[in-house]
């Protein structure tokens, strides 16, 4: 109640959109203050962080996967619409949308963030470089990160961005109908072995990912390893060829 009087007193006092462009200004100084905030923690807190927001992503991967398989039904794309509709029109998952999209956001943010610290961490390179104890995909995280990332600003835009009205719809498409969308998209050959080549890349980042995540969180003991490496074989795998079953059943049986 005090900072509604507040507020409005200070809007009499300055003009009310004064008052809105500083009350703008203190939201962005805010925003800077906690992605501030997030570079000054330790190494360790930022890891757990990424470790967490990877690991909500992961899970949710498999929503999505099950959700694209009813693209391969022959029913007219009766189930995949009915699951892209609940999914559109549920308010918890409108509040899901948001966390996912924050958590995408964090992941990749604090995961640069590192890389640089990294980076800045060991300047100089030797000519001849001794053994590393990193595996290849552990050693191209990021970059597996960067074309992952270019991935999902084209599917942003050929999805996500068109039913926020960012982007425009192809010409005859409601901007919901994510059926007709695909189906247009994956149409296209070229279309579809890029899919299969991001998905390739995305099921070596995952193997990787789901291991460190664990590791991160304590879990790296002799007892657990073997079993979180053959689980997160199996996860990144069947990812992969979940995804890329979809642009092939479009190139060879449609």
């Amino acid at each position: 109640m005090f900072n509604e009087h507040a507020r409005f007193i200070v809007k009499k006092i300055i003009g009310f959109k004064s008052f809105y462009c500083i009350f703008e200004i203190v939201k962005v100084d805010n925003y800077f203050k906690i992605v501030s905030a997030m570079i000054r923690y330790s190494s360790i807190t930022k890891k757990i962080v990424m470790a967490l927001a990877g690991l909500f992503l992961i899970v949710f991967l498999l929503v999505h996967l099950s959700i694209n398989l009813c693209l391969l039904r022959s029913d007219g794309g009766q189930w995949f619409t009915a699951a892209a509709d609940f999914m559109s029109s549920n308010y918890i998952v409108k509040v899901f949308e948001i966390v996912l999209l924050g958590g995408f956001i964090v992941h990749i943010f604090i995961g640069i963030v590192l890389q640089i610290q990294n980076w800045m961490a060991r300047p100089k390179r030797y000519k001849v470089e001794g053994y590393s104890h990193q595996s290849f995909f552990s050693k191209y995280m990021i970059h597996t990160g960067v074309v992952i990332f270019i991935f999902l600003a084209i599917h942003f835009s050929n999805f996500y961005f068109v039913k926020l009205g960012l982007v425009t719809a192809p010409e005859g498409v409601a901007k919901h109908d994510f059926y007709t969308m695909a189906n247009l998209l994956f149409a296209h050959p070229g279309y579809s072995v890029m899919y299969i080549v991001f998905m390739i890349i995305l099921g070596f980042h995952l193997n990787h990912a789901f291991q460190s995540a664990f590791q991160t969180l304590g879990m790296n003991h002799s007892k657990y390893t073997p079993t979180i490496k053959i689980i997160s074989t199996i996860y990144s795998i069947g990812i992969a060829a979940g995804f890329s079953i979809i642009p092939v059943f479009y190139l060879f049986f449609k």
